[in-house]
C-alpha cells in the first residue's frame, strides 16, 4: 500500500503516512490562526495582492482549476503543490469541499515545502 510504505533517507525511516498527518495538520493550524484563504477565487484573489506565499493543491481537483492556479503562480512566483485529496484538505480546515488553499504565513509554508522536500518530493503526488 503506498500511503504505508517508509522510506529511507540517510538511515532515517520515514513514514509517509506520518509525514502527510503531520502537513495537514500544518494546514489546520494555519486555518486556525487565520493564515490561510480557501477556495478559487479567493486563493486567486489574494495571490494577485501578492499575500500568498504557497499554494496546495489537492490531486483530485479538476484539470481545468489546476492549469489555471499553476499558471498564476507561475507568473506571479509563488510556489505551487498538489497535496492530499479534497475531502482530506477539507477535513484537515475544517471546511467543506475546498480543492485549493493559499498559506499566507511564510513560516509554515517553508515547513510544509520542507516536509515535502524531505521526502523526495513523495508526497507532491502522493
Amino acid at each position: 500500500n503506498r500511503s504505508r510504505r517508509i522510506i529511507s533517507r540517510g538511515g532515517k525511516y520515514l513514514n509517509i503516512e506520518n509525514q502527510k498527518r503531520k502537513i495537514l495538520g500544518m494546514l489546520g493550524i494555519s486555518a486556525k490562526a487565520g493564515k490561510m484563504v480557501c477556495g478559487t477565487d479567493a486563493t486567486l484573489e489574494d495571490i494577485e495582492r501578492r499575500k500568498v506565499c504557497l499554494v496546495v493543491v489537492a490531486e483530485n481537483a479538476s484539470d481545468k482549476t489546476k492549469k489555471n492556479i499553476e499558471f498564476v503562480c507561475k507568473k506571479k512566483n509563488v510556489e505551487y503543490i498538489e497535496f492530499g485529496n479534497i475531502d482530506e484538505i477539507s477535513k484537515a480546515i475544517g471546511k467543506n469541499n475546498k480543492a485549493i488553499i493559499g498559506i499566507k504565513s511564510k513560516g509554515l509554508a517553508e515547513q510544509i515545502v520542507k516536509l515535502i522536500k524531505e521526502n523526495g518530493g513523495d508526497l507532491l503526488n502522493g
